[in-house]
């Protein structure tokens, strides 16, 4: 799998990612995930909390290298009444100011193994390539948008479209999207709910219902709170508008981050975390040049 990752890289540059000197080294980590991810929301509404950093900007999750560290602060923000999610995270992106490495946490097992690796590193270049400050949910649904579709391009070129490596690969993509159907159709009921006239206490039951039938649909161990569900939306914005971007600019790649550069002005004087498909909209009607 290490010997794929210069290749992985030079695809990405070839379809207009950055060159960078990261993913040169290889680092071992003895456990599971290499940060924890807290995020918080309203537990009345999909309003995330919000955190300002210097050159990011504003960020609707934290990462935590230390578990306990990641716990404690959740159990902070609960006490202050958030609903929090704390979820275990394979890989991260210092953006290219530094040369992140290839990590054990993103080595996986399976046929997959590959398509996931490509994934990963396709993912988070293109974190390096573009990045607008304050716009998470666009920066992490266009780098998802890239990851998936150049993980097939360079499966389809190094293995073949018909491999068991590109078959499991797209396996877990379809029961990815899957599960992101049932979690989105328990978002908009959730919507709904909030939005509706009934009396706080009856709206935290029946959000509770909603969850719970949600937990046991999906077999999710840990507990679903709105900051479980509005991390589907940050990841998962946008794809129809993204694959029509992508094919307004003939399916080229490089054309499709130039016409994406055109976003900063609109996404800079938009409120932050703006949904990416109201930001993408006017790029569709404009055409890609």
């Amino acid at each position: 799998l290490l010997s794929h990752v210069a290749r992985i890289k030079a695809i990405g540059e070839r379809y207009g990612l950055r060159r960078t000197d990261n993913y040169e080294r290889y680092v071992w980590i003895n456990r599971p995930a290499v940060v924890w991810v807290v995020s918080a929301c309203h537990p009345l509404a999909f309003r995330p909390r919000a955190w300002k950093f210097p050159i990011v900007g504003s960020i609707t999750y934290t990462g935590w290298f230390d578990r306990r560290e990641a716990k404690s602060y959740a159990d902070d923000l609960a006490r202050q009444g958030w609903d929090v999610d704390v979820r275990p995270s394979q890989a991260y992106s210092t953006l290219g100011w530094f040369d992140d490495p290839i990590l054990s946490t993103m080595i996986s097992d399976g046929d997959e193994a590959l398509g996931d690796l490509a994934d990963v590193i396709l993912h988070e270049t293109l974190h390096a390539t573009f990045y607008i400050p304050g716009q998470s949910t666009l920066n992490e649904s266009v780098a998802s948008f890239f990851g998936d579709e150049l993980a097939i391009k360079y499966l389809d070129e190094v293995v073949g479209p018909d491999a068991p490596e590109k078959t499991s690969f797209l396996d877990v993509r379809v029961r990815g999207e899957r599960r992101g159907q049932v979690m989105k159709k328990a978002y908009a009921e959730l919507a709904e709910l909030y939005k509706s006239d009934r009396p706080r206490e009856d709206k935290l039951q029946e959000k509770q219902r909603i969850t719970d039938k949600l937990r046991r649909e999906l077999s999710i161990k840990r507990p679903v709170t709105n900051a479980t569900l509005i991390q589907y939306k940050t990841y998962g914005s946008g794809r129809p508008e993204l694959s029509a971007l992508l094919a307004s600019c003939e399916w080229s790649f490089p054309r499709m981050l130039k016409t994406l550069e055109r976003l900063r002005p609109a996404a800079a004087a938009s409120p932050p975390h703006t949904d990416p498909a109201l930001l993408i909209r006017p790029l569709l009607a404009n055409g890609c040049p």
